[in-house]
C-alpha cells in the first residue's frame, strides 16, 4: 500500500494548472484578482468527483488570494430543486470552503442571455432552425467530411428574430424549433458545427418560475456566466476540452459587444483549462446512475453511507480532511486514470488513527467466563482513549467474572502461528489482565457457547509480574455491563473494480450483496453516550461513526466508515 500511495502522490506546487494563473498573474491579466468559480447543476447531490474540482476551484484561488464562485448553472429545469441546491452549498462548506459574497445563479442571467442571443441574431451569428434531432445528425456529418448546412442556416436575420420571439411566447412545441450558433460546418470539430444554443422546455424553473419557455444550453450560459462574474479562470475536466472553441466563440461575440468585465483598467477575458477527472475503482460517478440507485431502492438514499456522495461520506464517518488530503494525493493531471479505492480508505484511516477515540465492542460475541474472578464483582481497567494523542487521557472501563469477545478471536484447535485465544495458551486481556483458557461448554451441534478459564490476579493492566511473553492481546466487554447497540457493517457497493466496464452486463449485475451487514454489538458503557456523528476506533475491528439520521439519545446506531486494514488487497 505504501508504494501505491507514492506513486499517487502529486507535487502540487507545479501542476499545470497552478503554473497557468501564475503565469497569467505576472503577465497582469487579471486585473489584480484571480477569480475561478464551482458551478454544478442542481440536478443531483454532489459526489467525491466534484469534491476533487471543488478543491481544485476554491484551492487555487485561495492559492493566489482571489475570489471563487459558487455558481447554480441552472438552465435545465427539469431536473432541478432547491433541495440539490441546498445540499450542494452545506456539503461545500462541510469540506472546508466558502464563497463570501460570490454566490450566483444562471437563472438571474437569463434576460442578458437573451438579449445577447437577439443579437447574435441581429449580427448573424445565430438562427432558427427547424431541424430535428434526428436530421441534425445527418446535416451535422463525421468529423472527416464537412457538413451540410441547415436549410433555414442563411435566412434574413429579421426572419429569425421574429421567430425566436415567437419561441420565447410559447408558440411552438418542445423540438420544433431551436436557436442555433452560426459558425462552421466545415470543423473537424463536430461541437464547432453550428451547435444549439437556446431550446424549448416548457417546464417551469425552480428558481425563475414559469417567466419561460426557451431555457439558453449549457454551453452557451457558461461563458457569459463566467465573463459577466469576471471569472480570470474556468477549470472544468477533460469531456469539455471539445467544447472550449465554442466556449472562446462565445467570449469574442461578447467582446465584440463591449460586455467584458473591466477591472483595475484590464479586460478580463475569461480563460477555460481542463484537468482530467476523478475516477475510483468499486465505484460510478455518473449523477444518472446514481440517481437510479436511489430510484430503484438499491440503496436507502443519496446520503447512504454506500454512496460516494459527499453525504454519503459524511454520514458514514469520512471527515473533510481526509477527503481534502485525497484529493491531494490524486492530485491534477490532464489524463484520465482509474484511482484505487484503497487510497480513499488510506486516508480516512490515517486521519481517524489521530482523532477518533478508542472505544471496545465485540460485533461476533461468544461468552467467556473467568471461574476464579468473584462472583458479582466489578472491576475495572484502564485504558487510552487515543494512544495517538497523549491529551485524550484514558477511562475506566468495568470488567467483570463473564466477558464477551469475538467469536474468531477462538479456536478450540488452533491453526499454525494463532496467538489469540486456545485452551491451553494463555492470552492478553487488553488493559486488564491474563486469561488461561481451561475448557469450554457447547450445544447439541457443538458450537463453543461458553469459554471457561482462569486469570492471573497478579497481572492486572495486563502484565504479567514475572516478565513472561504473552504473544495475543484481544478485546472484551464486560457482559455485566455492556451496552447492546446497532452496528452497520458497510462494505463497497460493487464487488469488481469497473463496474461499467463489461458492456455485455448492466452495473447493476455487480452491486455487492454483502454491502451492508446489520448486528447487533456489545459495546462499552461509554459508547452509549455518543453523540451523532462522533467517530471511534472499535480496538482490532475497525472506525466506525455514530449514524446522524437513526441515532436517538442514549442508543446511538453505529456506521462503519472503513475496517483497520485493507480487506480487499487481496480480491
Amino acid at each position: 500500500m505504501s508504494n501505491e500511495i507514492k506513486s499517487n502522490e502529486s507535487d502540487t506546487g507545479r501542476h499545470f494548472l497552478k503554473q497557468w494563473i501564475a503565469e497569467d498573474v505576472a503577465a497582469g491579466k487579471t486585473g489584480g484578482l484571480v477569480v475561478t468559480r464551482f458551478p454544478p447543476e442542481p440536478n443531483g447531490y454532489i459526489h467525491i468527483g466534484h469534491a476533487k474540482a471543488i478543491c481544485i476551484d476554491f484551492g487555487m484561488a485561495r492559492e493566489f488570494g482571489g475570489q471563487c464562485n459558487l455558481r447554480m448553472d441552472d438552465t435545465n429545469p427539469s431536473k432541478e430543486s432547491d433541495e440539490y441546491a441546498d445540499s450542494i452549498k452545506e456539503d461545500i462548506r462541510w469540506l472546508g470552503f466558502d464563497w463570501g459574497e460570490g454566490f450566483y445563479n444562471a437563472a438571474d442571467l437569463f434576460d442578458k442571455m437573451y438579449e445577447i442571443a437577439e443579437n447574435l441574431i441581429t449580427s448573424g451569428h445565430a438562427y432558427v432552425c427547424a431541424l430535428s434531432q434526428e436530421e441534425w445528425k445527418t446535416y451535422r456529418g463525421v468529423p472527416t467530411q464537412p457538413g451540410r448546412e441547415s436549410p433555414t442556416r442563411n435566412r434574413p436575420p429579421e426572419e429569425n428574430l421574429a421567430l425566436f420571439r415567437r419561441m420565447k411566447a410559447g408558440a411552438f412545441a418542445e423540438g420544433e424549433m431551436c436557436l442555433r450558433a452560426k459558425i462552421d460546418m466545415a470543423s473537424p470539430n463536430i461541437h464547432f458545427r453550428d451547435p444549439v444554443i437556446y431550446r424549448i422546455l416548457h417546464v417551469p424553473h425552480y428558481h425563475a418560475g414559469d417567466t419561460w419557455c426557451v431555457y439558453p444550453m449549457y454551453d452557451f450560459a457558461h461563458p457569459i456566466e463566467d465573463a459577466f462574474e469576471g471569472v480570470t479562470h474556468s477549470m472544468c475536466t477533460l469531456e469539455f476540452e471539445v467544447h472550449r472553441p465554442l466556449y472562446d466563440w462565445v467570449i469574442d461575440r461578447m467582446d465584440e459587444m463591449g460586455l467584458l468585465v473591466v477591472r483595475n483598467s484590464v479586460k478580463i477575458r475569461p480563460q477555460q483549462r481542463e484537468f482530467a477527472r476523478l475516477n475510483i475503482t468499486y465505484t460510478v460517478m455518473s449523477k444518472r446512475k446514481l440517481l437510479q440507485l436511489v430510484q430503484d431502492g438499491h440503496v436507502e438514499g443519496w446520503d447512504d453511507p454506500r454512496m460516494p456522495t459527499v453525504c454519503g461520506l459524511r454520514r458514514r464517518g469520512y471527515t473533510p480532511a481526509a477527503i481534502r488530503d485525497f484529493c491531494e494525493r490524486v492530485g491534477v493531471s490532464k489524463y484520465n486514470s482509474e484511482t484505487d479505492a484503497a487510497l480513499l480508505e488510506y486516508c480516512i484511516r490515517d486521519d481517524l488513527n489521530k482523532t477518533a477515540l478508542r472505544r471496545m465492542a465485540v460485533l461476533d460475541p461468544v461468552k467467556v467466563v473467568i471461574d476464579n474472578f468473584p462472583d458479582g464483582a466489578t472491576d475495572h481497567a484502564e485504558a487510552q482513549n487515543n494512544p495517538e494523542d497523549p491529551a485524550a487521557g484514558t477511562r475506566q472501563i468495568p470488567f467483570s467474572r463473564e466477558l464477551w469477545i469475538e467469536r474468531d478471536d477462538f479456536m478450540e484447535v488452533p491453526a499454525k502461528k494463532f496467538f489469540r485465544m486456545t485452551p491451553g495458551q494463555e492470552v492478553r486481556l487488553r488493559g486488564a489482565c491474563l486469561f488461561l483458557c481451561t475448557h469450554v461448554v457447547k450445544d447439541a451441534g457443538g458450537n463453543v457457547t461458553e469459554i471457561h478459564g482462569t486469570y492471573d490476579p497478579a497481572s492486572k493492566g495486563g502484565n504479567a509480574p514475572d516478565g513472561r511473553k504473552v504473544k495475543g492481546t484481544i478485546h472484551w466487554v464486560s457482559a455485566q455491563h455492556a451496552v447492546p447497540l446497532r452496528v452497520r457493517l458497510y462494505d463497497r457497493l460493487f464487488t469488481v473494480p469497473d463496474p461499467l466496464g463489461d458492456d455485455t452486463k448492466d452495473f447493476l449485475a455487480f452491486l455487492n450483496p454483502d454491502s451492508c451487514k446489520a448486528v447487533t454489538a456489545y459495546c462499552e458503557p461509554a459508547l452509549a453516550d455518543a453523540q451523532p456523528g462522533d467517530t471511534f476506533q472499535f480496538e482490532r475491528t475497525g472506525y466506525f461513526c455514530a449514524d446522524t439520521r437513526d441515532s436517538t439519545p442514549g442508543a446511538p446506531v453505529f456506521n462503519r466508515t472503513v475496517t483497520l486494514k485493507d480487506s480487499w488487497g487481496g480480491k
